[in-house]
């Protein structure tokens, strides 16, 4: 295109001839300044994704060939976000949107540049180059692994894997654990697989879980001018599972039973119980007798039931030790690891054989003497040969004897008998020994508790009882079958027994059990991550509570499995308290420890019982580290975990607050109610005038004869007000100003000094006047008293100036 300048028309040999002079128009351009330049046609421009908004990042930079002015232009495909404006004169871009590498790495542009007529476009690309603006990323979390126990030493177990979208060092990637010393495991630092140590095994009774905390950290670089690097954490959850490895174990020893001599054949004695030490899958327990029993006792293989097999009165030992073994059995059926536990078991006797007499010849229950009347005091009488015996044993064979007819005739040696004696009867009133009184005297030798009077019925009763169950005739107390004790649930029984013989009478027992914890409770955590706060100078405290019931099953102690780093924290193993080490004091030693700012660790915390075996628990624990703040804002962060307890104690101030409130207005209100006067708020003082001394004649108080008791303590009082305020002046009314007394003579008075007397202001009060009379015994002389009273009182002359004698 061009313009036309100019037209002319020529004729020439009758011909005509046209010629038409025309001007081009050339469109404008950009300049190509390169790949490094910094103005041109934005083309091959980069940009660093951390380039601030408002940045001027590139020159748009042309001509026009005719040398007109040009402007220049910016726009965008559709639905593209608009990164960049322009100034159409002097061409200069600024950056106008945020980039972001990792969601957009090319930006298209198309540029434009015009002078007036013609225009000419380019769509360029600008790169945006990567700054290290991202952390890691664990992809797949949780982390949650299960682990044989017998898993050996260095096998990997798991691999993590985290990314960084930043490219070359800032997207690289490096793992590494946090207190890799008091770890059981290790990371390969480049792939991420985990491992456990060499040489260290896990242990499902010691710990069940382990928490592996785990860093990845990128190779760092630039972001706005400095070199950064940045890290994440994850937590690995190591769930140990159980192998059959360690012994089962006997609960409830040590084992004791008896067998008593009316127990039948077949009978159970007693039952013990082990349990698979192995936890998690428990195997089934194999009983049996390895020796002591003599052929007398077996034991049932699978519940642990001892029983005897023979009759008591085949038993030759009084006491019999049994050594059982418990073995487990595996789902294949095979026996493996086993242990021992001694069974005593003792044969006792019961009180179920009467005494019985025995003659020369046996057995007999009656025996005859033929003796004279009056024989002396103390004879024995030879004539009878009498033998008793009680065939049970121990204490059951002891009995009294006693004569049974006329008293104080004979005497029976011995009275108390211990499994047998020789009988003897003694004389001791030869009087009553007389033939015409009595021919034949008849006697019971007996014991008051033989035959059925000695049988005993045994019963039980009560709320306590419904577990259990007695023998009627031996006493014996059992666990009802069906019954299963829980410590934890109950540990203390009790009923009443009752002993009754065939005659009804009976007699009642308290009977108290105690049912004997064992440790199959692990402690336990409310959270398996908790979150505290740590004021400097002050401990935080973890708690975890074991449901056994008996000391030492329910002990916890405590300790810290990891930390990093490992020498910030101490904890008190018993209460559980979280401290610092005693030489940080402030966030700036923390600062030169570790270079965690944000001053939060997670620690690993353990909590252990002290049972045999012994269980634990782990859990992970995340302390914010703080410098010391004001009390109500140190009790508030405190408190953030329990809004309840904070609302709890405000609530206590507020109401101490309004009753201390309530008791001073009460005292107030009472005092006032007693109190007759309003007092003044302050007292006003005003400065009296001074006047000149002068001469004031005083003569003595004319005093009258009071018409009644009453009067004698009247005073007048001067109702003239010195400040003229119109408000009684506070403390005691003044008295009535007396008279003058007659001028003395004068004759020395220039030589005389003169005395300045102050004024004396004051009251009477009755009540106390009369307690003073009556103190001192001076009822009678109340005139005088009243006289000596008013002279020491002296009235206020009108401008209540000092007074002159």
């Amino acid at each position: 295109g061009g313009r036309v300048t100019a037209i002319c028309k020529m004729l020439f040999c009758g011909f005509c001839f046209v010629l038409i002079a025309v001007q081009a128009n050339y469109a404008p351009y950009f300049f190509d300044n390169g790949d490094r330049s910094t103005n041109g046609n934005m083309a091959l421009l980069s940009l660093s994704e951390d380039t601030p908004i408002g940045t001027h990042v590139y020159t748009l930079n042309g001509t026009d060939p005719e040398g007109d002015p040009v402007t220049y232009s910016l726009a965008y495909e559709a639905g593209s976000r608009h990164y960049f404006s322009v100034d159409k004169h002097l061409g200069n871009v600024t950056l106008i949107e945020e980039l972001d590498r990792e969601k957009e790495d090319e930006i298209e542009v198309i540029v434009s540049i015009s002078d007036g007529l013609s225009t000419v476009s380019e769509k360029v690309r600008i790169l945006v180059t990567d700054a290290n603006d991202e952390s890691p990323e664990f992809i797949n979390t949780p982390y949650i692994v299960q682990v044989p126990e017998n898993t050996p030493s260095g096998s990997s177990i798991f691999k993590i894997e985290a990314v960084d979208r930043d490219t070359g060092s800032g997207g690289s990637i490096t793992y590494f654990l946090q207190n890799i010393h008091a770890n059981k495991f290790t990371i390969d630092r480049h792939s991420g697989v985990l491992r456990i140590k060499t040489g260290v095994a896990l242990d499902y009774e010691k710990s069940r879980t382990h928490f592996v905390i785990v860093v990845a950290k990128d190779g760092g670089g630039k972001l706005r001018g400095h070199n950064k690097m940045f890290s994440a954490t994850t937590t690995v959850t190591v769930n140990v599972e159980d192998v059959q490895d360690t012994p089962p174990m006997f609960i409830g020893t040590p084992y004791y039973g008896y067998v008593y001599e009316d127990t039948l054949a077949g009978s159970e004695v007693l039952t013990v119980v082990a349990l698979d030490g192995d936890r998690g899958k428990p195997n089934s327990i194999h009983y049996c007798i390895v020796n002591g029993s003599e052929s007398s006792f077996e034991i049932s293989n699978t519940t642990g039931a001892i029983s005897v097999i023979k009759s008591p009165n085949q038993l030759k030992k009084e006491v019999y030790e049994l050594k059982v073994q418990a073995s487990e059995v595996s789902q294949e059926g095979d026996i493996s690891v086993y242990a021992f536990a001694t069974v005593t078991i003792r044969v006792v006797d019961l009180n179920n054989h009467p005494p019985t007499f025995y003659g020369e010849n046996g057995p007999q229950n009656q025996f005859e003497l033929t003796m004279y009347e009056h024989p002396p005091e103390g004879e024995i009488l030879r004539g009878l040969k009498i033998t008793v015996n009680d065939s049970d044993q121990g204490a059951n064979a002891k009995f009294n004897l006693r004569l049974v007819g006329p008293g104080g005739i004979f005497r029976v040696v011995p009275q108390t008998v211990l499994n047998e004696a020789q009988v003897t009867i003694i004389v001791e009133n030869s009087a009553a020994i007389d033939y015409e009184k009595f021919k034949v005297l008849t006697f019971k030798a007996t014991d008051p508790d033989s035959g059925l009077w000695g049988e005993v019925k045994y019963s039980i009763y009560g709320t306590g009882a419904d577990l259990f169950l007695i023998h009627p005739s031996t006493g014996i107390i059992y666990t009802q079958p069906w019954a299963t004790l829980d410590a934890e649930v109950n540990s203390k029984y009790n009923f009443y027994v009752k002993a009754e013989d065939t005659d009804g009478k009976y007699s009642l027992a308290e009977v108290f059990i105690t049912v004997l914890d064992v440790n199959d409770h692990s402690p336990e955590f409310n959270e398996n991550i908790q979150e505290k706060t740590m004021i400097i100078g002050s401990p935080v405290k973890i708690e975890a509570i074991d449901q056994d019931a008996e000391e030492p099953n329910n002990i916890v102690d405590y300790s810290i499995m990891q930390a990093d780093p490992a020498n910030v924290f101490d904890i008190d193993q018993s209460t559980g308290e979280i401290k610092l080490k005693s030489y940080i004091r402030s966030l700036d030693i923390i600062h030169n420890i570790t270079k965690n700012k944000d001053c939060i660790w997670s620690l690993v915390v353990q909590a252990k019982d002290r049972g045999s075996p012994s269980f634990s628990t782990t859990a992970v624990l995340k302390i914010d580290i703080t410098e010391e703040v004001r009390p109500m804002a140190a009790f508030l962060m405190q408190t953030k975990d329990n809004p309840m307890k904070a609302l709890g104690v405000l609530a206590g101030v507020m109401g101490i607050m309004v009753m201390i409130t309530v008791m001073i207005s009460t005292a107030m209100f009472w005092r006032n109610k007693r109190s007759n006067k309003i007092m003044p708020v302050r007292r006003i003082i005003k400065k009296r005038q001074t006047h000149p001394p002068r001469m004031v004649r005083m003569e003595w108080l004319k005093l009258r004869r009071p018409n009644s008791a009453a009067e004698k303590f009247i005073v007048k009082e001067d109702t003239r007000n010195e400040n003229s305020n119109n408000n009684a002046q506070a403390g005691a009314a003044l008295p009535p100003t007396p008279s003058p007394p007659p001028p003395p003579a004068l004759t020395s008075a220039a030589a005389a000094p003169t005395w300045h007397v102050p004024t004396v202001s004051g009251s009477l009060t009755p009540t106390f006047i009369n307690k003073q009379l009556k103190k001192k015994g001076l009822g009678g002389a109340h005139s005088a008293l009243v006289s000596e009273l008013k002279m020491k009182f002296e009235k206020r002359n009108t401008a209540l100036g000092d007074l002159h004698i």
